[in-house]
């Protein structure tokens, strides 16, 4: 697969499948041919792309899980020629006090030698305005509503119930955490840096940064030129393809976004319980046909991958795309996980998902809609999914991608609070256009 003539020039580790995603969309709007993969390749064989995104499942294992495999993915990046390198976690900073978003931090500053040295800083900025993610004196909003007044509170792996991310990241981490302030944003570039300076010169190893609209990523973009690691949400990726082409390093790209047209029928599986997701069955639910997985059912041994297979069947033999889906309300979610414990609860909901994904695959689906972070890693190991290329935005973060190789699918993965109301439809549309 050639997707430009030289190295890589960013090498990113994103958390989650759908973050990555998001990411690659953000690179790519930038003009950077970016390509995606589904864990750490096992061969260190050089991809030809701008921007490397390598996917993990890794945003709510073990903290300690979780660096071993960001290491694992850095060491592939570093091999592949990345010249400075990206952390991407959630634009809603999902954690937990226990990790993992510093301490995986702390571990990417160690293994690039930045321990010690001038080099030993990097910021924290999950913002991302255009979904209504922003940051101000360190608080992170979600709309008008603090983190911890959002829904975000009663997430069932990692609720959010501080909205001060200096204080959320400080205590995942031995490192000092300090905080770039929005007045030193407004005033620009050289401001920014010289933020920087003064905080390090402090001692501060992560600083959180405020951003309330692009322009303010921009600007952080262009402050972080310099920087060996950056880590936040996809927003801050928005001035980095600038950095390279001011150096010299990237030409303008016109074809960043161009996928190859994919035959096939088409599936929308969801397995988020978010309020952007339940939104989105809803409005599928209200004139198109659906199958509802109820994981206690599945727990009992009843057939449920077979009756969803069954269901969609009958759809399909007339290419009529059916949505199946365990997206339910938290109430719902809480009463799911009194009875089989939490992570078996989403084990569940994934495992049967993700054999269900198999089951269509092989009655010839091959454009799916993935909603849930969780559900879209599932769902891309089942298929066997290595790499992915990344095309043009469906909806804010959402971009469509396509499988690498002679028989391709079309994917859209979707964080489970991203995507309008009608995104279901609105991506299966733009799956069935191919490139654009």
């Amino acid at each position: 697969m050639t997707v430009s003539t030289k190295r890589a020039l960013l090498g990113c580790i994103a958390d989650d499948f759908t973050g990555a995603t998001d990411l690659a969309n953000m690179l790519v709007r930038g003009g950077m041919r970016t390509v995606q993969t589904i864990g750490v390749p096992r061969s260190n064989e050089a991809i030809e792309a701008d921007a490397l995104v390598v996917a993990l499942k890794s945003r709510t294992i073990p903290a300690a899980d979780a660096v071993a495999q960001s290491l694992a993915a850095l060491d592939w990046l570093r091999a592949q020629g990345c010249r400075q390198f990206f952390f991407k976690y959630c634009s809603t900073f999902d954690s937990t006090d226990a990790g993992n978003i510093g301490q995986v931090t702390d571990a990417l500053l160690d293994a690039l030698g930045c321990a010690g040295n001038a080099s030993a800083f990097t910021i924290a900025c999950p913002a991302f305005p255009e979904n209504g993610r922003t940051i101000f004196r360190g608080h992170l909003f979600v709309g008008e509503m603090l983190l911890n007044e959002s829904g975000m509170e009663n997430h069932p792996l990692t609720p959010m119930r501080d909205a001060n991310l200096v204080r959320v990241l400080q205590r995942q981490t031995g490192s000092k955490v300090g905080l770039v302030r929005y007045d030193a944003v407004a005033r620009g570039v050289a401001s920014v840096r010289a933020a920087f300076e003064a905080l390090r010169n402090d001692g501060v190893r992560m600083a959180i940064a405020d951003s309330v609209c692009d322009a303010d990523l921009h600007v952080l973009g262009e402050a972080c030129a310099d920087l060996t690691l950056i880590t936040g949400g996809s927003g801050v990726a928005l001035g980095l393809p600038a950095n390279f082409r001011r150096a010299g390093l990237l030409a303008e790209q016109a074809d960043a976004a161009q996928l190859p047209r994919v035959e096939g029928l088409s599936v929308v599986l969801a397995g988020s319980a978010s309020k952007a997701t339940n939104a989105q069955v809803a409005a599928w639910c209200a004139t198109r046909p659906a199958f509802r997985i109820d994981p206690l059912a599945a727990a009992r041994g009843e057939p449920v991958v077979e009756q969803a297979l069954a269901f969609a069947r009958t759809y399909l033999e007339r290419a009529e795309p059916v949505l199946i889906y365990a997206t339910a309300t938290p109430d719902e979610v809480k009463a799911v996980q009194r009875e089989l414990g939490v992570n078996e609860a989403g084990h569940l909901v994934e495992s049967t998902l993700a054999s269900i994904a198999r089951g269509l695959h092989e009655r010839g689906v091959r454009k799916f809609v993935v909603a849930g972070g969780e559900t879209s890693g599932a769902v891309v190991q089942a298929l066997d999914v290595r790499t992915l290329r990344i095309g043009a935005q469906i909806d804010p973060g959402v971009p469509a991608t396509a499988t690498t190789g002679a028989e391709p699918l079309a994917l859209a993965l979707k964080s489970g609070n991203f995507g309008a109301t009608d995104f279901f439809a609105k991506a299966l549309r733009h799956l069935d256009g191919g490139a654009q």
